[in-house]
């Protein structure tokens, strides 16, 4: 219930209202009112844990200062003060009661106070977060008044103000609200000075876009947030794992291909535990039921949901991948077969392979009369190209070989710096003295 001025007179303690009553009808100058004022905010703050009247009474020395007797002038640090009393009591819950009061009071008038409701509301704001109240957190933020003529707000600030109003809706899943915060930071972001609202704004990014299913894009974010050297090693490790579950459930076809071997080439991908889908990913391999389950015990909710067809966003891509790697491995294969490799019923097998052939992410054509898939030699369309669209590669078998061999250096690279990383004593010796030593 919403209290006027007159009602926390009348629900405050005497005590109270006596000594209120005697600094508005004292004759004491303007310079010396405030500090009888002060000593009566410290006592009221005394008994916020013991008083059942503390509310009240805190409403009512609000609504004293705020009165006509004393000045906007004289009003202001005092409020400042009450807030940074209020902000300084042990129970979240007397924090929330007490600052809700103090808002309340200073609705009517909060033109000539700007500056001190949005302290107030900052100061709600981390007693409600503190608690995992997040939504309340956010609506609280949402009242601070940014874009106003009596007072100048630095870029910075605002946008610290909208990145923390994204990220509390983003920590209950709301990436509608959270995006209508970050769209508007996006204005601003080539003003931001401070680095750290930068990381915020980026990360707060990938989270909407991991959010939205928008996989690809998501990681490319994920990935240059991992590079971040005011971040610590564990959060550009766990940035850099997020990146690369990202671009695992992407769609299988030329894109994802380039994120996996962008990721697959990065030297701190081998310390994080998804490693070893990114491999058999980026080579092309056939992944068990076994190693999608052990994977997918780490996902988000959001990662886990069902798509229009009923599987799940990991199934999908997992079925796809398996697809193409058929298709890597395979000249042709009947429709039953490649049901059987994919864990589906042939219709569903069929689908996803004229799917992946219409979007030009696979190459080839079915042959229903015979139930047979054949794969071309042809490169599937990448970026710029309609779906569908081919490009011819000359000698499919020269392809496949230039693709092998192109793996084995990559790992004969990550083996040497590996037996670098392990022995870096063998690197810092010259070979030369070590030809003529044998």
């Amino acid at each position: 219930m919403k209290l006027s001025g007159s009602e926390y007179s009348i629900m405050a303690s005497p005590d109270v209202v006596q000594g209120l009553h005697e600094l508005e009808e004292s004759s004491a100058s303007q310079q010396d009112r405030p500090a009888g004022y002060k000593k009566l905010l410290d006592q009221i703050l005394s008994s916020a844990t013991t008083s059942p009247d503390f509310s009240a009474n805190l409403g009512a020395f609000i609504d004293s200062i705020l009165a006509d007797n004393l000045g906007i002038v004289a009003a202001r640090p005092l409020l400042s003060t009450a807030v940074d009393s209020i902000r300084s009591i042990p129970s979240l819950e007397t924090q929330i009661q007490a600052g809700t009061t103090a808002l309340r009071s200073l609705e009517p008038r909060i033109v000539s106070f700007e500056e001190q409701d949005a302290q107030l509301r900052e100061m709600l704001a981390d007693a409600y977060q503190s608690q995992e109240e997040y939504i309340e957190a956010a609506k609280v933020l949402q009242g601070i008044q940014l874009e106003s003529s009596q007072r100048r707000v630095a870029d910075d600030h605002k946008v610290n103000i909208w990145m923390r109003i994204c990220r509390l809706y983003l920590e209950e899943d709301d990436t509608t609200s959270a995006e209508s915060y970050l769209n508007r930071a996006k204005n601003l972001r080539h003003q931001i000075s401070k680095p750290e609202l930068t990381l915020a704004f980026q990360l707060s990014e990938a989270r909407i876009l991991d959010a939205r299913r928008r996989f690809l894009d998501a990681s490319q974010a994920y990935h240059s947030f991992s590079f971040s050297t005011i971040l610590d090693e564990e959060e550009r490790t766990r940035a850099l794992s997020s990146a690369i579950v990202c671009a695992v459930l992407a769609p299988a076809g030329p894109q994802r291909a380039r994120a996996l071997a962008k990721l697959y080439k990065d030297e701190r991908a081998p310390q994080v535990a998804e490693f070893g889908m990114l491999e058999k990913m980026f080579l092309d391999r056939l992944l068990t039921p076994e190693e999608v389950s052990r994977f997918s015990e780490n996902l988000q909710p959001h990662q886990l949901a069902k798509t229009a067809d009923g599987s799940t966003v990991l199934a999908k891509a997992v079925i796809e991948h398996n697809l193409l790697s058929v298709s890597r491995l395979y000249d042709n294969i009947g429709i039953d077969e490649l049901a059987s490799l994919l864990g589906l019923d042939a219709d569903k097998a069929e689908g996803y392979a004229a799917r992946m052939l219409e979007q030009g992410r696979i190459t080839g054509s079915i042959d229903q009369i015979d139930r047979l898939i054949v794969f071309d030699g042809l490169e599937s369309s990448a970026d710029g190209g309609a779906p569908g669209q081919k490009k011819v590669v000359a000698g499919k078998g020269l392809r496949k070989w230039d693709s092998r061999v192109q793996g084995v250096a990559e790992e004969l690279e990550r083996v040497a710096s590996m037996i670098q990383s392990q022995y870096p004593v063998l690197y810092s010796v010259d070979p030369r003295r070590v030809l003529t030593d044998s």
